[in-house]
This record gives C-alpha cells, sequence and structure tokens, in this order.
C-alpha cells in the first residue's frame, strides 16, 4: 500500500464518528450494545447465538395487551422470559408486569405488589405499564382510568422500595387520534391494529390529558426511576422530550421503534437535545419475536433494523429510513456509548454488566 493510499484509510478511520483513541471505529459489538426495549418470547438456539455474535444484551419487556396475540395475560410471558434469561446467561433481562384490569377490586394493590415481588425474586429489574391505562380501561361508570390514579401509588412506592424501573407505555403517536395519513410512520400499524386507533372514539382522552396525568405520576414519586417508552410518546416533537427531561430528574425515555421519527425532525435541533441530555436516552427496537415466527427472517429484520439505526445516531451519512433519505446526526462516541450501553445500566440496574 502506497503513502497516500495509507493517509486515506488513517484519514477514513480518524473521520468515523466515535472513533477511540487507538483509532479504531466504535461499533455496536465494541461498545457492547444493549437494546433497552424488546420482546421476545422464545429461547430458541438462534436467539442466543445472535446475541452472542452481536454481543449485544436486551431487555425483555413483558406487556398485558388484550387486542395482541400472545401478550394477553402476563403468563406465559413472564415464563418466557424467564427461560430466555437462563438460556443467554444474563443478556435478556427481563421486566414484568401487572394486569390493570381489576384496579377497583378490594386489595388489588396488594395483590399487584405480591405478584411483583416474586418476579423480582425471579430476577425482573422493572415493571411495565401500558397504554391501556388512559385509553382502554375504564371504571364501573364508565370513567377511563388514568396514571395518576391513586390506586398506583403503593404499586409505584414498592417499585421504588425495591430499586426496580417503571417502563412505561402511556398514550400513543399523534395519528391515533387523527385520520389515517399514508405518509405518517405509524399509520401501517393501525391499520394493522384498528383498535388502537381511537379516532372519533367518544370519551377518550387526548393524548395531552394522557400525559399531563403520566407527569403527574412522575412527579408524585421522585424516588422512582421511570422510562418512558416510544420517546415517552412525545415521538413527533424533541421539544416535547427536552421540556420533561428539564423538569423530572427521575425520567428518561427509549427510542423503541422511534428512531424514525427523530429522522423525520429538524437534524439540529434532535442532535442538540440528545448533546444536551446524553444520559437520558436508551437506545432501544421494540424487536418482537413470538414461538410461530420464523426466528432467522426475524433475527435478521433485527439486525438490518440495529444496522440502519447505528448508521443514523453514528455518522453523517445519508440514511433511508421508511422511504424518506435522510443525513445521520453524527453523534460523539462518548454520547453513543452512554445512549447504547451506559443509559440502560444505570436507569435499569440488574442487566448483566459484562462484555
Amino acid at each position: 500500500m502506497n503513502r497516500f493510499a495509507v493517509f486515506v484509510l488513517l484519514a477514513a478511520v480518524a473521520l468515523v464518528p466515535g472513533a477511540c483513541g487507538q483509532g479504531q471505529p466504535l461499533t455496536l459489538s465494541s461498545i457492547g450494545a444493549i437494546d433497552a426495549h424488546a420482546h421476545v418470547y422464545t429461547a430458541d438456539p438462534q436467539v442466543v447465538r445472535f446475541l452472542e455474535k452481536l454481543n449485544l444484551r436486551m431487555v425483555n419487556i413483558c406487556v398485558i395487551d388484550p387486542k395482541d396475540r400472545g401478550f394477553e395475560q402476563a403468563e406465559p410471558q413472564h415464563t418466557a422470559a424467564k427461560a430466555l434469561y437462563r438460556a443467554t446467561g444474563g443478556r435478556a433481562a427481563w421486566v414484568s408486569t401487572f394486569d390493570a384490569e381489576g384496579w377497583e377490586k378490594p386489595g388489588f394493590a396488594n395483590a399487584a405488589i405480591a405478584q411483583l415481588d416474586q418476579t423480582f425474586r425471579d430476577g425482573a429489574i422493572g415493571v411495565k405499564i401500558y397504554k391501556t391505562i388512559g385509553l382502554d380501561i375504564r371504571s364501573k361508570s364508565g370513567q377511563y382510568l388514568m396514571p395518576d390514579n391513586p390506586v398506583f401509588d403503593p404499586i409505584m412506592e414498592a417499585i421504588a422500595a425495591r430499586g426496580k424501573t417503571l417502563y412505561a407505555h402511556l398514550a400513543e403517536p399523534a395519528i391515533a387520534w387523527k385520520p389515517l395519513d399514508p405518509s405518517d410512520p405509524d399509520t401501517s400499524y393501525y391499520e394493522s391494529n384498528p383498535y388502537w386507533h381511537v379516532f372519533r372514539r367518544p370519551g377518550v382522552p387526548s393524548k395531552d390529558q394522557i400525559l399531563a396525568a403520566r407527569d403527574r405520576l412522575v412527579a408524585r414519586h421522585p424516588r422512582l426511576r421511570v422510562i418512558g417508552c416510544h420517546l415517552g410518546s412525545m415521538e413527533e416533537d424533541i421539544a416535547e422530550i427536552e421540556q420533561r427531561l428539564e423538569k423530572y430528574p427521575n425520567f428518561a425515555v427509549d427510542m423503541a421503534a422511534r428512531v424514525v421519527h427523530l429522522s423525520r425532525q429538524d437534524r439540529e435541533k434532535v442532535r442538540r437535545v440528545l448533546l444536551k441530555y446524553p444520559d437520558r436516552f436508551l437506545y432501544a427496537t421494540d424487536f418482537v419475536l413470538m414461538t410461530w415466527n420464523d426466528a432467522g427472517k426475524s433475527l435478521r429484520n433485527w439486525q438490518a433494523e440495529l444496522e440502519r439505526d447505528w448508521k443514523f445516531l453514528a455518522t453523517a451519512e445519508t440514511v433511508e429510513m421508511q422511504g424518506r433519505k435522510v443525513q445521520g446526526l453524527a453523534l460523539p462516541g462518548e454520547v453513543l456509548k452512554k445512549i447504547y450501553r451506559e443509559n440502560a445500566l444505570h436507569w435499569a440496574p440488574g442487566i448483566v454488566n459484562t462484555k
């Protein structure tokens, strides 16, 4: 190799965002990346090999969605998550859940706490609450159950006292309250899951009402670590996320299935907020793999998403995000390490901390 070629090679390495001091560029593998929000309910050996090959860890989240096959109840999700945790030697940490449907029954909070305590003994590092709160579950009188209802206070305090983390998927993208638009990145979801498209559904709380109730919950429990799933359902406006991060020090957000939403906003605004709050964003995909899915095909899709998102967050290259070409954010290496690994270890303690 001649001197000019060597110079070009070295220059190219130096320009890679996040390049380390030894001249080697950062990669998902070298960081020991953590996908902080996924749903994998099979211990298929292909999954184990995939995580090992990519040096990847994940947070496997259980959630009750009565409208989605495989998510109708906490079981068998808890059992499947525990099995994957064991099969991966801890690479797949897991988060449990409880059913809020019986919230008006006597002893509801105590029963939920007892159930969650068992999951903590089984290794769960946190608890998930879901959009059924605010959008689906109602009282006997017909009023929608909201996240700041006092019935949840003992549960939140118990989660905080045990040093666990609350994953909160509350509210939805704005299109859920609007006519479907083919240009919107979430339209395909609501076409496949029409129940959650609440446009013109009488009495459903607005997105702002649900998020305000979520904010009151966060404020009322300052000892509780809260991760707002899917950019805290504020995916359309990075300024809204910034406002919440400024106001609530116990609140962070994950990027699960929402990197595309960041790519549709002003690049410099998004980059500024990520650099301002590098400790408050967790990388995640919302990857789903059920026992009836083709594991090989699903894992290839997961890897493609990981690679696409890395290109957008780590480089200044042109990236195609759902049919749109955008410029990557070129975040510094130290910020990438936080978003892809360190923040998950901080906000969801209990993830196996090895590379």
